[in-house]
């Protein structure tokens, strides 16, 4: 129990309390009267892949989001959504339907050639306070040895082509990079992504192991059980590159996942929780796929050796400094095995990346036939 107070304790109490509530009354006031203004987001392209992650990221965070695109790909995308003004363009012919309004920031989600950002960031650079650009860990020029930010990035003898190609992908994707922080002097942030993966991935490439997991029997999987694997979730990066835009950060960031190491063990796991399904995996040596040419038959994987040691180890350090999280994979594998089911029966009859049943029953036999070879 409280002890008891005389009359004049009391009148003492109540007259402390008036005034420390009569000082706090400016401030709520002024606190009251204050309006926090949304961060203003631009994003070039977006409805694609990661853009419309990236945009669902910023409204729910409060943003203003501005989207420019063609009205070619996902042309309705956010139609009926009031706090996404649409405007058509196109960044090869210019910018007039954006003259006259700023942002805090452009995401730009689809530049593939120096040209196109040398464009975009001098036509920008006094309507936006920040350059976000979307590239690509292809940009490193060796992936046999260790890699970080700091690691050299490739070279193409004619940055001036506009054909991608195996080799002239990354390259121009650091000659993009290049061209966005000499234009933004100090306002550029480089995101490095690897493969990136989840609902909406149009790729298949990772959807690949979820659905020939999901048909069963014996599945032919590349090198071994410990091979490296690195994936992000496409909302993942989304929440991060918003998280960015909103503390201004500023930099080269590698973007992939997860925070620790994955291998292929796991994912076939994890596959196999999400499915449910009886498969049984046969893995064929990294030595006998490179003899026999068929290391490129199988997607996202490459061999944790030779040319390719380090493509599945590549630092993520900094990155995961700067807040970048991940979500479980099963979350992962689950959401985008009902996205999957969402589309047309005609798309699903034809995914585009992975094995054929017949070109994986071929490898398997002729992987016995040499097993049992003298």
């Amino acid at each position: 129990m409280f002890p008891r107070m005389t009359k004049s304790q009391r009148l003492e109490l109540s007259r402390r309390a008036f005034l420390l509530a009569s000082s706090a009354l400016p401030f709520a006031a002024h606190a009251a009267s204050q309006t926090v203004t949304p961060k203003r987001l631009l994003v070039l392209g977006g409805t694609g892949f990661i853009g419309p992650h990236i945009i669902e990221s910023a409204i729910r965070r409060g943003f203003s989001v501005t989207l420019f695109h063609r009205g070619k790909t996902n042309p309705t995308l956010f139609a009926d959504n009031p706090k996404v003004e649409r405007i058509l363009g196109d960044r090869n012919t210019g910018f007039e339907g954006l003259a006259g309004k700023k942002w805090d920031a452009v995401v730009d989600t689809s530049g593939y050639f120096p040209r196109q950002i040398e464009a975009s960031a001098k036509a920008l650079k006094d309507a936006v306070k920040q350059y976000v650009f979307v590239s690509s860990i292809s940009v490193y020029k060796d992936t046999d040895k260790p890699i970080d930010e700091s690691s050299p990035v490739g070279t193409i003898p004619d940055p001036t082509i506009e054909k991608i190609s195996e080799g002239a992908y990354g390259p121009l994707k650091a000659l993009c990079e290049q061209a966005a922080t000499r234009v933004m002097q100090g306002r550029a942030l480089i995101v490095r992504p690897g493969y990136i993966v989840g609902p909406r991935d149009s790729s298949d490439r990772f959807t690949y192991w979820l659905l020939r997991t999901q048909r069963g029997g014996e599945m032919v999987v590349p090198g071994d059980p410990s091979d490296p694997i690195q994936v992000i979730d496409g909302r993942d990066l989304a929440d991060w590159i918003v998280r960015m835009v909103e503390a201004g950060q500023n930099g080269t960031f590698n973007a992939t996942g997860p925070s620790k190491p994955l291998t292929m063990q796991e994912v076939l796991a994890a596959c196999k929780q999400v499915t449910k399904a009886d498969v049984r995996h046969t893995f064929i040596p990294t030595d006998y796929l490179r003899k026999n040419k068929l290391s490129e038959e199988f997607p996202i994987w490459s061999p944790p050796s030779g040319d390719s040691a380090y493509f599945h180890k590549v630092s993520i350090s900094k990155a995961i400094a700067a807040g970048l999280t991940f979500r479980p994979l099963v979350e992962t594998l689950t959401d985008t095995l009902t996205w999957w089911k969402t589309l047309p029966p005609e798309r699903q009859a034809k995914p585009r990346s992975g094995l054929t049943a017949d070109k994986e029953a071929a490898i398997l036999k002729a992987f016995r036939e040499s097993l049992a070879k003298p």
